[in-house]
């Protein structure tokens, strides 16, 4: 995205990269179909940035959703509103994207460099690149970092650049992870009999470290070692965080979010004697499989009678967590280069010439395409920065 400006505006510009090929993450990203971006109001779009609001709004609100989605058409990828009002490509697909993108930057004189792994500066102030043949050293005016997060090891976003930037004395904040899974210490039954169950209609409630308690409706999923998916990684920043200052976190699950407390109970009393519990909860309200064996991993078989008990359960499952998933299987991470490092331009205050944006930048979102408008926004941000640096 930085090469697009600077390329339109007619500067020569050549980008490496460590795969053999470009934008890996993004097409991992494209597997489930590329949610984009959100088509929520403004206001609301920008508040998913939490703390890092005040920074990104501006670059949003020159470089948003509609914004993402125009440019996504005049690369002849037209998009659409799903029913959670998340925005894809109508094909659900990333690969045409990036194609004709790359098409398009390269007959704007693009020059692309794979298999050329950045290693830091020479003696001299120069870049220095590892190839599968040599080591490669490269003059810049101006240099652009958007090395990635932390997670997906695989795909290129290692992390090794935290070493190189900070022996060059620049202050960031610790690489974490985020929209990941986190740990539960699972009972042997549930683990090995529902693990990859999806838990569909469920509404979590959280109070973070603040006081500050949420409710959200939406699905998870329960794994071997303990809980992820869309509603999980709504939380996962405040989870963390708390996570990080207590030990453990523990959140509460509602199993029957369109049943009030009150028709609970009054249904519970009307149970046949002859029927057992798991039956009555699977004929009255279809609750079974997953959602059954969470009940009864968190009410002991001897509270099955106290019917209030019995649907203030239901209403409140407590789940705790013990740790996040290790930060290669996250998402996303959190943590990086502070904003308060980088000048107006997103240049580096400690290294003139020496630009950052994306990922590696220190700021975070949940998944609903928020993670994507903002690494474009600061793509063409940091391109229209290096502009008006090197007209200065």
């Amino acid at each position: 995205m930085a090469a697009e400006q600077l390329t339109n505006m007619g500067y020569s510009v050549d980008l490496y990269d460590a795969m053999p090929t470009l934008g890996r993450k993004f097409l991992l990203a494209g597997i489930g179909g590329l949610n984009i971006t959100h088509s929520e109001p403004f206001d609301a779009f920008c508040s998913r940035y939490a703390e890092r609001q005040p920074q990104l709004q501006p670059l949003l609100a020159r470089f948003g959703a509609e914004e993402l989605r125009a440019w996504c058409a005049e690369l002849g990828v037209e998009t659409f509103v799903g029913t959670s009002g998340r925005v894809f490509p109508k094909e659900m697909k990333a690969a045409p994207l990036l194609r004709a993108w790359l098409a398009r930057l390269k007959r704007n004189g693009l020059r692309v460099h794979p298999r050329h792994r950045w290693m830091g500066w020479d003696p001299h102030g120069q870049l220095m690149f590892e190839t599968p043949q040599d080591t490669v050293i490269v003059p810049y005016t101006a240099v652009i970092l958007a090395l990635g997060g932390g997670s997906w090891k695989k795909l290129g976003s290692d992390g090794a650049w935290v070493k190189l930037l900070t022996d060059r004395h620049i202050p960031l904040a610790p690489l974490k992870p985020a929209n990941c899974g986190f740990l539960c210490a699972w009972s042997e039954h549930l683990s090995s009999r529902f693990a990859g169950s999806p838990l569909k209609s469920v509404t979590l409630s959280f109070t973070a470290l603040n006081g500050k308690t949420e409710t959200r409706m939406g699905e998870m999923i329960i794994t071997e070692r303990g809980v992820e998916g869309s509603v999980i990684y709504a939380f996962a920043a405040r989870l963390r965080d708390t996570l990080s200052a207590h030990g453990s976190a523990t959140f509460h699950l509602d199993l029957l979010p369109n049943h009030s407390h009150a028709q609970l109970e009054a249904a519970l009393h009307k149970k046949p004697a002859n029927k057992t519990l798991g039956n009555f909860l699977k004929s009255h309200w279809k609750l079974d499989g997953v959602k059954a064996a969470l009940l009864f991993e968190t009410l002991d078989k001897t509270h099955w009678q106290n019917i209030p008990l019995l649907a203030a359960t239901l209403k409140a499952i407590p789940i705790t967590v013990t740790a996040t998933t290790p930060i290669d299987e996250a998402i996303s991470t959190a943590g990086g280069v502070p904003f308060e490092a980088l000048d107006e331009n997103l240049m580096l205050r400690h290294l003139p010439g020496v630009f950052c944006a994306g990922e590696m930048l220190d700021w975070e979102a949940p998944t609903g395409g928020y993670l994507l408008t903002a690494c474009f926004a600061s793509g063409r941000e940091v391109g229209e920065g290096v502009i008006r640096w090197l007209v200065r």
